[in-house]
């Protein structure tokens, strides 16, 4: 069985492997920012259904939806960039607008949104905002533990 291609955007070198793509900031292009996360991961070895490859997802889905939802400037698009190195996995989505920080609140129970960074935070093993380097708007990251390619991990709940 042949493995499929690296997406588009996917380096490999010793130190690990990157993978960038721009999306539109749109929920279409959320989408397909969240869907190539699982896809490259499965082609890392990390399959779909490991933790790695759910989590990134999740994490992707929300950092994602976030910069299209506050960071949209029309015209502009949104950058994700996943790097796997040393055991880690580090995921950055990137916008135009610097001055919507993410910021964690307290969602009330009858509010169908707000709750996405707690998710961020649970999931992931740090994360922060940092100002983009040679353009404008800011960066959110989140660094997740990967594991050994090709582990299988779950995130079901233990019987």
């Amino acid at each position: 069985m042949t493995l499929p291609a690296l997406p588009v955007g996917t380096a490999s070198d010793a130190a690990g492997t990157t993978f960038k793509l721009r999306f539109t900031a749109t929920p279409r292009g959320a989408r397909l920012a969240r869907r190539l996360t699982a896809y490259c991961l499965d082609s890392w070895g990390h399959p779909y259904g490991s933790a790695l490859n759910d989590h990134a997802s999740l994490v992707v889905a929300e950092l994602a939806a976030n910069a299209v939802t506050h960071g949209r400037v029309p015209g502009r698009d949104a950058l994700l960039r996943l790097a796997l190195s040393d055991g880690r996995l580090r995921v950055e989505v990137s916008d135009t607008r610097g001055e919507c920080r993410p910021a964690l609140r307290e969602a009330g129970e009858d509010e169908e949104a707000g709750r996405g960074l707690l998710i961020v935070g649970a999931l992931a093993e740090r994360w922060g905002v940092t100002p983009r380097t040679g353009a404008p708007g800011k960066t959110v990251w989140a660094v997740l533990p990967a594991g050994a390619p090709g582990t299988p991990g779950t995130t079901d709940a233990p019987s």
